[in-house]
């Protein structure tokens, strides 16, 4: 701070927005790794990691390969740029200021992102792998990479300046987000688990894929794929009612703006995953409600973050001064 508190802001700025930056970059990366999953070129590098074919460069022109060679690429470039963020952090951040903790979990769960994707290749867990083993490495793939997410959101919360969280006399409310935390991170397990069914065992007609589904004989994939909605819709119904009780609870203006974002998006994703059944998970709509699902877990953690910061949460609004750690559009 030896600059004065002009300098410093201009710093807490810069970094914020990388980190924002960083965030969304990997958003991408998620939806591209949807790609690669819905075209079944996972195997486009073969059994090789992190290789392709044996090559550092592949020389095979095959699309397969091309779609999954570039996801390893796009993955290794958000590797370095958790990696940069990381040493900004802790570079521009005292020792005990929460971004760095938050950070620190970045790189844990980016790690943990390399390690799954490096075990489902190497495995052959891709391309028309049917076995329960990919089903379940899909849903923990998916499950880390929103650990991944929420962990790069609250690196730019609270780099932003935004308050650390204090749980003390707060049981009661925490307990409620961890409840919604669990079924969010339930219903992105089981919907990873029915798009992959989606992918495997493609039907033509929507009466057809309920009778996959229902059916005692159908693959094991298809018979999980029903739970899917009725978790995300209790999620939803969770999400909406919380987000009502965190708004009227607090006087907080960023609470309540992000309180009505979240109940917004649960809502739209209610109404995205009812279309994703019936025009019976065309790729395009897979991607849009992964990321939808993504934007949901993100303004989840902000706002569990937000509320239980508050240092009180009956007395008067905080200062616009956070209004810099607002993202994805809830200014």
């Amino acid at each position: 701070m030896q600059g004065g508190w002009r300098g410093y802001d201009a710093a807490v700025d810069r970094l914020t927005r990388f980190a924002w930056l960083v965030l969304g970059y990997n958003i991408l990366v998620i939806l591209w790794g949807a790609v690669v999953r819905a075209t079944g070129s996972g195997a486009g590098c073969g059994s090789h990691w992190p290789l392709c074919n044996g090559e550092v460069i592949p020389r095979a022109q095959a699309t397969a390969t091309l779609i999954e060679f570039s996801h390893r690429l796009t993955s290794g470039l958000a590797l370095l740029l958790v990696v940069a963020l990381l040493v900004w952090v802790f570079r521009g951040r005292p020792r005990g200021h929460p971004a760095r903790s938050a950070a620190a979990w970045t790189m844990a769960f980016m790690l943990g992102e390399a390690a799954v994707g490096a075990m489902l290749v190497l495995f052959e867990l891709v391309a028309e792998n049917r076995s329960l083993a990919r089903g379940l490495f899909m849903a923990t793939h998916l499950v880390n990479t929103f650990f991944l997410l929420g962990a790069l959101a609250l690196t730019a919360h609270f780099a932003g300046g935004a308050p650390p969280v204090r749980l003390r006399g707060r049981t009661r409310e925490a307990s409620l987000f961890g409840l919604a935390a669990f079924l969010l991170l339930l219903s992105s397990a089981s919907g990873a688990v029915a798009a992959l069914g989606d992918t495997l065992f493609p039907s033509q007609t929507l009466a057809e894929a309920l009778r996959a589904d229902l059916s005692a004989s159908s693959h094991l994939l298809l018979r999980l794929r029903v739970l899917h909605p009725f978790v995300a819709v209790a999620t939803a119904a969770l999400l909406v009612v919380l987000s009502m009780l965190a708004g009227r609870g607090s006087l907080d203006w960023n609470v309540k703006r992000l309180a009505r974002t979240l109940a917004g998006l649960a809502l739209a994703q209610t109404a995205l995953g009812a279309m994703n059944v019936l025009l019976l998970a065309p790729v395009w709509l897979q991607l849009l409600h992964l990321l939808l699902a993504d934007v949901v877990w993100i303004a989840f953690v902000l706002l569990a973050a937000s509320r239980l910061a508050a240092a009180d949460v009956s007395g008067p609004a905080l200062s616009p001064a956070s209004e810099g750690a607002l993202p994805l559009g809830a200014r």
